[in-house]
């Protein structure tokens, strides 16, 4: 049996967008920034930022990426609000294999984001021990009101088969 089912191949090109429901704001970025330890005085001073060429605050890059504060979904058992495409096959374990983003441009105070995240790939192969491997790979792009791009994501999940040679599936 594969991993790699008519059901999965058809999520291949499947989209899910979400949009905040109102702008960015100056406190977002500075409360992330305090959230995370990072104390740059882009996030908090207006003048600062003014002088190193910026209109004003902005966030660090990675919280555009924390499609959470976009989705508004309930909490899953694991207390992760965010993006999820909710794809479980049985018999496997799922291992979040990475993701690489690009940044475009920062984010300002003013800026409503969407992210829009999209199936790319779905892919199977075997590892050297036998198992059965799935490999799908989303990507988000984060964009403003006017539609220009301030980044992409790309993630990559991987489902391993339980028992090498075999595997259960299902989404």
């Amino acid at each position: 049996m594969t991993l790699l089912t008519d059901d999965i191949r058809a999520l291949v090109g499947r989209r899910k967008v979400y949009t905040a429901p109102e702008e960015f704001g100056a406190a977002s970025g500075r409360y992330f920034g305090l959230a995370i330890g990072d104390h740059n005085p882009l996030y908090s001073d207006p003048e600062y930022a003014r002088a190193q060429g910026l209109s004003g605050v902005t966030a660090p890059p990675t919280l555009i990426c924390e499609t959470n504060q976009y989705a508004n979904l309930p909490l899953t058992p694991d207390g992760d609000a965010g993006h999820n495409w909710g794809i479980e096959i049985a018999g496997t374990r799922k291992v979040r294999g990475g993701n690489s983003y690009t940044f475009h441009r920062r984010i300002r105070p003013e800026d409503v984001i969407t992210a829009t995240w999209e199936i790319a790939d779905a892919t199977e192969k075997t590892t050297r021990s036998g198992s059965e491997m799935l490999i799908i790979t989303s990507r988000a792009t984060y964009t403003d009101q006017h539609g220009e791009v301030l980044a992409e994501n790309e993630e990559t999940i991987i489902f391993v088969s339980l028992e090498p040679g075999a595997s259960g599936a299902g989404a």
